[in-house]
């Protein structure tokens, strides 16, 4: 846990977010082993022990106090098995937020509900307004997948990539599934 007290775990039909542990690493680096997952923001697949020490400075939280980082592990509920991560950076009413599930998982909506269900428990919370997301222009997969959380394409573009956002009415969260 960060010491803001770090991420609450949540969870939708099919998944279970659980705050990155550096425990995860081992089982993590398996489900990011493919190059291909790298395709769109460039990279490659770390080891466990890079995955470890990752984890570590990621679970210390951000050296700046006004940004909160958290990071979650998705876990398949039926198989138990890990399937790849959500994460949002948090500053005041904003989240920017991503998404990877892991190649052998792609295809059967997982990163939809891991999405929408980040998306829904950022709002949730009461404090984050506005969710964002950067998405490659090529990535159709990642664009349907923001889509579905409720975000929708700007005309505002950074390092390469479209800026999605959500912005909150009155709070709300935003319907879609689950």
């Amino acid at each position: 846990m960060q010491a803001d007290g770090g991420p609450e775990p949540f969870s939708t039909s099919r998944l279970q977010a659980l705050p990155l542990d550096v425990a995860y690493a081992q089982e993590m680096a398996a489900v990011l082993f493919d190059p291909a997952l790298h395709a769109y923001t460039g990279g490659a697949p770390e080891d466990a022990d890079a995955l470890r020490a990752r984890y570590e400075r990621q679970g210390a939280g951000s050296p700046d106090p006004a940004e909160r980082w958290w990071n979650w592990v998705l876990r398949e509920r039926t198989a138990g098995c890990l399937t790849g991560y959500v994460q949002a950076t948090v500053r005041g009413a904003r989240a920017e937020v991503a998404w990877v599930v892991g190649t052998r998982w792609q295809g059967r909506g997982y990163a939809k509900e891991a999405a929408t269900g980040l998306v829904r428990h950022l709002l949730e919370r009461g404090d984050v307004r506005t969710v964002v997301a950067h998405i490659h222009p090529d990535h159709a997969a990642s664009a349907a997948v923001a889509s579905a959380a409720g975000l929708l394409p700007t005309p505002e573009w950074e390092d390469g990539e479209v800026r999605w956002r959500y912005e909150a009415p009155g709070g709300a969260a935003p319907q879609g599934g689950s």
